[in-house]
């Protein structure tokens, strides 16, 4: 049953081009009972091979801005490992609370990104050269930490952060934004699911059927993709997080 709701979910978010981090938490959590802490693990684990294909293949195409994106995972590695240290010591009930906050506040930044980027521009400056030299190194080691921390706590990729920081602070293109936080969550994602390991948390039977599962569906699902309508898309992209964090916070 596990296998098959995977399989349902990574057809889903194939479908949409949305990251399915947090949903799979709140599937795991709420649809099957599995320890929020597991779950985590879980989807910390899955993150580390779904996005290592696609910044590959973002790297390929040079969407991918390779300093800026080491300078801010390497930041990002140290982090995701406090924030799995962190997050061992909190209790279940309030984690599962943090983490559909976090997955609120994510859906909050991609409405504003997606429905409302007029309004961004308006009110957010967008560097327009790329950040170099020491400031980089600085900016990025702090916007790498805070972001993997915050993923290594909550078990969320912070892809939403790190875009938007990428964008305002380090002067990245949108389209390279994208591919470069893929390249950056890698390496959060591969810390923070060692850091769940080193506590114990790691359950290698639901990982592999979430994995599996999840690669299958999103292939399928991807191909599927031209068939919707932008606006069903842009809604779903939103929809999924929000749904999940909400369902995080009343039925934790």
């Amino acid at each position: 049953m596990l296998f098959l709701s995977m399989l349902l979910l990574g057809a889903t978010i194939g479908f949409v081009g949305a990251g399915g981090g947090g949903v799979v938490i709140t599937l795991l959590v709420v649809g099957f009972g599995v320890p929020i802490h597991q779950a985590l693990a879980v989807a910390l684990g899955s993150m580390a091979f779904t996005t290592l294909s696609g910044a590959v293949s973002h790297y390929r195409e040079g969407e991918v801005v390779p300093r800026t994106g080491f300078v801010i995972g390497a930041g990002g590695l140290v982090g995701a490992l406090i924030g799995a240290v962190i997050s061992n010591h909190i209790e279940s009930g309030n984690l599962s609370l943090f983490t559909g906050l976090m997955l609120e506040s994510s859906a909050f930044l991609l409405y504003l990104r997606i429905y409302q980027s007029s309004w961004l521009e308006q009110h957010i400056h967008v560097r327009a050269e790329l950040l170099t030299g020491r400031p980089l190194y600085i900016y990025g080691s702090l916007t790498g930490l805070v972001c993997g921390i915050l993923a290594g706590a909550f078990g969320i990729g912070s892809a939403a952060y790190i875009q938007i920081a990428l964008m305002v602070v380090f002067g990245v293109p949108l389209l390279q934004a994208i591919g470069t936080t893929m390249m950056i969550i890698v390496p959060i994602s591969i810390s923070g699911g060692i850091g769940y390991l080193l506590y114990g948390q790691f359950e290698p039977v639901i990982f592999l059927q979430t994995l599996v599962a999840l690669s299958v569906g999103s292939y399928f699902g991807a191909k599927l993709t031209h068939l919707a309508p932008r606006a069903v898309l842009r809604f779903f992209i939103v929809a999924l997080p929000a749904v999940g964090g909400l369902i995080m916070v009343l039925f934790r």
